[in-house]
């Protein structure tokens, strides 16, 4: 088996073993329940990679949207990594060459890749869902060469299959060692490792999908970015994506009224630690000029 037919199998691992256990999650909670211990372990991991990769990946080290410490750039590289959606640099790259293009011929997950009708847009949305990552990846030098030049962040880059490893363990290790049964184990297994990255996966893979389909429009964007507020909830604030792609490099993406975003609110906290620094904080003014004109 050549390198890339064992990158593809593993991939496929990676996607498939956390969506069957989502897809089996219903049955196993009506016949078995789920418990307090294996609910908290699920989580606080999900929090873990979730804000990992909202926070860390996206908003700091993609969009610049702050500058941080060395300790909590280094644990958001780390917290990032458990998400189980690569290392960061290669996330940033992607990332950023989907804002380079977004919805225009070159973005990596734009799901009108194939066209507006129907049967292309959902097709489209499968593909802006998961089918892009059996593509080619952008290019590191070309769009994160100051990732390529931070020592820490390519070394966690190169240990990405190690922060796998504990993301998938760490969970039965803590339910094994909480109750000192197999069977605590196994469940913190399934909920805390395989449901818990499925979730995440998905969540995650939902902003670029759905969130380029649907959703209110507010800002101005030359693309089809949209907002979704259930799915805020769950993203702890970025499938506000209207916003986002309107002020990419904004500290928050929630900035109308109601719209929750947990990713703003720790930055701020950290913030006021010091931890943080030269937060981009949305503009009122800029906002006003960015909102987008309603036909009367």
């Amino acid at each position: 088996m050549n390198s890339r037919s064992r990158d593809r199998a593993v991939l496929y691992l990676i996607i498939g073993l956390p969506f069957v256990a989502l897809l089996v999650t219903v049955p196993v909670a009506w016949g078995w329940g789920i418990g307090p211990l294996d609910a908290a372990i699920a989580v606080v991991m999900y929090s873990i990679a979730t804000m990992g990769v909202n926070m860390g990946f996206h908003r700091y080290f993609t969009h610049g949207a702050f500058k941080a410490k060395r300790p909590l750039h280094i644990a958001l590289a780390i917290a990032g990594s458990t998400a189980l959606q690569g290392p960061p640099i290669a996330w940033v790259a992607d990332h950023r060459k989907h804002h380079k293009y977004a919805d225009a011929p070159g973005d990596p997950h734009s799901p009108w890749r194939f066209g507006t009708s129907m049967g292309a847009l959902a097709k489209g949305m499968a593909f802006a869902h998961f089918g892009w990552l059996f593509e080619k990846h952008a290019s590191f030098v070309a769009y994160a060469p100051d990732l390529l030049r931070d020592r820490a962040i390519v070394r966690i880059s190169r240990k990405y299959w190690h922060l796998t490893a504990v993301s998938v363990l760490l969970p039965p290790v803590l339910g094994g060692l909480l109750t000192w049964s197999w069977s605590g184990a196994l469940t913190a297994f399934f909920w805390g490792s395989l449901v818990r990255i499925g979730l995440v996966h998905h969540v995650e893979w939902s902003v670029n999908s759905i969130c380029h389909v649907m959703g209110d429009r507010p800002f101005r964007a030359r693309d089809k970015s949209g907002n979704v507020w259930w799915l805020a909830l769950l993203t702890f604030g970025d499938s506000w994506h209207n916003l986002h792609h309107a002020e990419p490099t904004s500290a928050r993406h929630g900035v109308l009224r109601g719209q929750i975003d947990v990713n703003a609110r720790f930055i701020r906290w950290f913030e006021v630690l010091g931890w943080v620094w030269d937060v981009r904080w949305p503009d009122k003014d800029r906002l006003e000029q960015r909102k987008a004109v309603v036909p009367s």
